[in-house]
């Protein structure tokens, strides 16, 4: 798999840390208006995914082929927290059309025309998100959540829950030994000192 040098995602305007280490972003994956975006370390994008718009992903994030996300402009964004992965074809929505019928659709039409309304998502550190989930404008995961497969999120979710359904409701609790699992990565990181670093982020 090709992935973006260094040097190209910065051309692109991404912001980086000073010394990025280990980011994997296929070439296959569309970037669009990626000045607003700011990526830490530690992360990989597969093929085929889109971003778009403002969006925030901090350290040791997967985000697997065909997701989309779309960021939207400031107002909204997507901030994704370290230890999070999405899954093949989910998709997360910071911005949404108006479908009352009181408005036009398309971005194709004069903004006069339309109400795009825009809300940020944030995903807090050891958010999982499984394949073909949806998450709407809005939307906070707790630390620790689960969004099930074929998903649909319109809510914020409580820290260290799994949610399935459509709408997603919660099902059970989820354990928090990965928080333990956490501490130990950290001190293999601080022996090893191959690893780490990159953009701090501040959880809701």
């Amino acid at each position: 798999m090709a992935h973006f040098s260094i040097d190209e995602l910065r051309n692109l305007g991404i912001s980086l840390p000073n010394n990025p280490k280990n980011i994997q972003i296929s070439k296959k994956t569309s970037l669009y208006n990626p000045h607003l975006m700011a990526f830490g370390d530690n992360i990989r994008i597969d093929d085929f995914c889109i971003l778009s718009g403002k969006i925030i992903i901090a350290d040791f994030i997967h985000i697997s082929a065909f997701v989309a996300l779309y960021g939207g402009s400031n107002k909204g964004g997507i901030e994704i927290n370290s230890f999070s992965t999405i899954s093949p074809k989910a998709t997360i929505f910071a911005t949404n059309d108006d479908f009352s019928g009181e408005f036009l659709i398309s971005p194709m039409v004069h903004k006069i025309f339309c109400n795009v309304k825009e809300a940020k998502v944030l995903l807090n550190t050891h958010t999982q998100i499984c394949s073909n989930a949806t998450i709407l404008p809005g939307v906070v995961c707790g630390k620790g959540t689960v969004l099930g497969a074929m998903s649909l999120l319109k809510n914020s979710t409580e820290e260290f829950s799994i949610y399935a359904g459509i709408p997603a409701q919660k099902i059970k609790n989820r354990s928090k030994n990965i928080l333990k699992l956490e501490q130990e990565f950290q001190r293999f990181l601080s022996r090893n000192n191959d690893m780490g670093g990159g953009i701090a982020k501040n959880e809701a």
